[in-house]
C-alpha cells in the first residue's frame, strides 16, 4: 500500500521482502467494506469482486437445549450494517490481493518487489533527521544470489523507512520498541479445506458454540474452500508463555472440529493450509522514530485473526501513512503532518485491541445452558456484541481526532478548532475525521448516474466538494460565483498550492454537486470555469459537476438528504487524499478554508 501511494505521487521507492516468493496459500482472507472502498479508489475493486466469495449473513449456532451435546441455529444477522457502504465483507486469498497491488503499482511506476532480501543492520543519524534534504537512515541488507547461492550485501541510504515486517518485526527490534499487552492461554487451530458435510450452513459465515467442546468460527471462501477456526480446549499454554506449535497437527484440529459439529458430520476432500495460534493482544509502545522510521500493521499491533481485522487494519495503516510521506517528499506538505500518523493510527490500534479482547472473550467463553446455572456467554450477549461492533469491524467507524489535518473541537487539542454546532448543521451526516460517504448523483453533462465514490480516486489530490445548492437561485448563484472567484484569483489557494506548469486541479480538485433541476441548468452558463477547467486540446472537463436529481433508470439518489446538506444553501467539504474529512464550512468561509490549507500544504513558487 505504501508503495502504491509512492507510485501515484511519482516517488522513488524500494520494496524489500525477505520471502523468496509471494504468498501462495493461507494467511489473511477477510476483506472489509472500508478496505473495498479503498480498492475502488485505486481502481482494482472489480478484480476483487470477480474472484471473491461474498459473506452476506452471519449465523449463530449454540447448544440445543433439547438434545444432549447437539447444536442448533439460533440467530441470523447481516455481516455488514445495511446502507453503511456500497460494499460488504468478502473473502479472497491474501496472495491474490498482493498481486492486485503489484499490478496497480506497475501501472504508474517501475517499482518492483525485490524478494529474498534480508535486513542486517539499521542506523538512524539523529543529527540529520530535521534536515529535509538529508538521508539520515542507513540500512544494510543481504540479497540471496541465485547464481552461486551466496549472499550479496548492499548499503541503502534513504530519507524514510516503513517497516511492515510482521508480528516479529526486525525493524521494531532494531528501534528498541516493545509490544505492550497480554497473551492468553487459549489456543486455536485454523484450517482451509474443501468440506464434505451435512452441516446446513457450510456456505454461511457461522459462529458455533458447543456445550463443552469449544467454539468454531466458520468462513466460506472462494473455490469451494471453507476456513474453520477451531478452539482447542484440550490444549493450553502455561502462564502466558508461547505454545509449542509442533505438538499440534491438522488431525488434532479436525478431530476437535468434528466434536463441535456434532450431531453433524464433517470430512474433507482437500486440505490446502493450516496453522495454530495463541490469542494475544499487544500494541507497540511507539509507531515511529523521529517521523523518519515508521512501523505499520502487525509490526505495531497483534491480535486474534477471527474478526478479520489483521490485513484490513494493516492496509489502512499504510493508507493513512503513505500519502503523507509521499506528499512531504514531493514538497507539497510540511513534515509536521507526519506526526498525525501516530496520533491517528495508534488510537485505531488501541480500539482494535479492545474490540478483539471483547470478541475473544465471547468466542472462548462457555455458553450458558441448563448445566451452567446462567454462568457463561449467552447467545443474546454474543449477538448483541456482534451487531454493536459491525461498523468497527467493517472499518467504517474510524474517527480521527483533531489535528492540522482534521479541524474539529477537542479539549486537549492545540490545533485550530471549528464550531461543531455550525458544522453539524451544514452537513449532518458528514463527520469531521471520518471517511466521506458515497451517494448516487448524476453527471450534469450527460445525465449518467454514478456513485460519487467512483470519482474520488486515490491519486494524491485533496478535494473540495462544493455543495452548490440551488444554483438557479440568483442569490445562491452569486454566493457560488463569489466563492469561486476567491479560489481562482492569482493569489487564491488553488493557484498558490499548484506547482507550475501543472494543471489547475493537480493538487486540489473541486467537485461540484448542485440540487437544482438538471434539465434547467446549463453547465457552461451556470458554473464558473474553475469548476469545469479547460485543458488545451481536450476542451472543458465534463466530469466535475454533478446533480442530485432523478435518473431515468436508477431513481432519485436523494444525495443531499443522505449527506444532511441544505438543498438551497449547500456547504463546502474538504477531504484529504485518503478520503477522510478535514474541514466543513460555508461558501463565505474562504478565510478559514485558506487557513486550513495553510497548515497542510506548502505554497509553490
Amino acid at each position: 500500500m505504501a508503495a502504491l501511494w509512492a507510485s501515484r505521487y511519482g516517488i522513488n521507492c524500494r520494496v524489500l521482502d525477505k520471502q523468496a516468493k509471494g504468498i501462495i496459500k493461507g494467511q489473511a482472507d477477510g476483506i472489509q467494506a472500508r478496505t473495498l472502498e479503498i480498492f475502488e479508489s485505486f481502481g482494482f475493486v472489480e478484480r476483487v469482486m470477480r474472484e471473491c466469495n461474498m459473506s452476506v449473513e452471519m449465523c449463530f449456532w449454540s447448544p440445543d437445549d433439547f438434545t444432549h451435546g447437539g447444536i442448533k441455529r439460533k440467530e441470523r444477522v447481516p455481516e455488514c450494517k445495511p446502507s453503511s457502504s456500497n460494499y460488504g465483507q468478502v473473502l479472497l486469498h491474501q496472495g491474490r490481493i498482493e498481486n492486485f497491488f503489484i499490478d496497480a503499482i506497475k501501472e504508474n511506476s517501475g517499482i518492483e518487489v525485490e524478494r529474498g532480501v534480508t535486513p542486517d543492520r539499521l542506523h538512524v543519524d539523529s543529527s540529520l533527521v530535521e534536515d529535509q534534504g538529508a538521508y539520515p537512515i542507513t540500512v544494510i541488507v543481504q540479497h540471496s544470489s541465485e547464481e552461486d547461492g551466496g549472499l550479496v550485501r548492499e548499503t541503502i541510504k534513504t530519507k524514510y523507512l516503513i517497516g511492515t515486517d510482521g508480528a516479529h518485526s526486525w525493524t521494531r527490534a532494531q528501534l528498541g520498541f516493545k509490544m505492550e499487552g497480554e497473551q492468553s492461554d487459549s489456543v486455536w487451530g485454523v484450517i482451509d479445506l474443501i468440506p464434505i458435510t451435512d452441516f446446513p450452513d457450510i456456505r454461511q459465515a457461522c459462529s458455533i458454540q458447543s456445550a463443552s467442546s469449544g467454539s468454531i468460527l466458520l468462513i466460506p471462501r472462494e473455490r469451494k474452500l471453507v476456513r474453520i477456526y477451531v478452539q482447542l480446549t484440550d490444549i493450553k499454554a502455561s502462564d502466558g508463555q508461547e505454545m509449542p506449535r509442533s505438538a499440534i497437527t491438522p488431525e488434532i484440529i479436525l478431530k476437535a472440529a468434528q466434536k463441535i459439529f456434532q450431531p453433524y458430520t464433517l470430512t474433507w476432500g482437500t486440505i490446502e493450509w493450516w496453522a495454530v495460534y495463541q490469542i494475544g493482544q499487544r500494541v507497540s509502545s511507539k509507531f515511529d522514530l523521529s517521523n523518519r522510521v515508521f512501523l505499520a500493521g502487525d509490526a505495531v499491533h497483534t491480535h486474534s485473526p477471527k474478526a478479520g481485522q489483521g490485513m484490513n487494519v494493516s492496509i489502512q495503516d499504510t493508507y493513512n501513512l503513505g500519502w503523507k510521506v509521499s506528499s512531504v517528499l514531493r514538497g507539497l506538505s510540511p513534515p509536521s503532518i507526519l506526526s498525525t500518523y501516530n496520533l491517528e493510527r495508534r488510537t485505531v490500534a488501541q480500539e482494535l485491541i479492545a474490540f478483539d479482547h471483547r470478541f475473544s472473550r465471547l468466542y472462548c467463553g462457555q455458553p450458558t445452558g441448563p448445566e451452567t446455572d446462567g454462568i457463561g456467554v449467552s447467545m443474546e450477549e454474543f449477538k448483541s456484541e456482534f451487531e454493536r461492533s459491525l461498523l468497527f469491524a467493517s472499518g467504517l467507524s474510524v474517527d480521527y481526532g483533531a489535528s492540522a489535518l482534521v479541524v474539529k473541537d477537542s479539549a486537549s487539542s492545540s490545533f485550530t478548532k471549528t464550531n461543531t454546532t455550525k458544522v453539524t448543521t451544514l452537513a449532518r451526516n458528514i463527520k469531521l475525521g471520518m471517511r466521506f460517504p458515497s451517494q448516487q448523483v448524476l453527471n450534469q453533462a450527460d445525465a449518467r448516474p454514478w456513485q460519487i465514490s467512483r470519482f474520488l480516486k486515490s491519486d494524491g489530490r485533496w478535494r473540495i466538494i462544493l455543495f452548490a445548492g440551488n444554483i438557479l437561485s440568483q442569490a445562491q448563484s452569486l454566493r457560488i460565483r463569489t466563492f469561486c472567484a476567491a479560489l481562482d484569483s492569482p493569489t487564491g489557494l488553488i493557484h498558490r498550492y499548484t506547482p507550475k506548469p501543472n494543471p489547475i486541479d493537480a493538487v486540489i480538485e473541486i467537485l461540484t454537486i448542485h440540487s437544482s433541476d438538471r434539465q434547467e441548468v446549463e453547465l457552461l452558463r451556470d458554473f464558473p470555469e474553475i469548476l469545469r477547467p479547460e485543458r488545451e486540446g481536450e476542451g472543458w472537463d465534463y466530469e466535475k459537476v454533478f446533480v442530485d436529481d432523478w435518473s431515468y433508470h436508477s431513481g432519485h439518489g436523494r444525495a443531499y438528504e443522505g449527506w444532511g446538506v441544505d438543498k438551497e444553501k449547500g456547504a463546502v467539504v474538504v477531504f484529504r487524499p485518503d478520503g477522510y474529512v478535514g474541514w466543513i464550512g460555508e461558501v463565505e468561509d474562504v478565510h478559514d478554508l485558506e487557513n486550513f490549507f495553510g497548515g497542510v500544504l506548502i505554497a509553490q513558487t
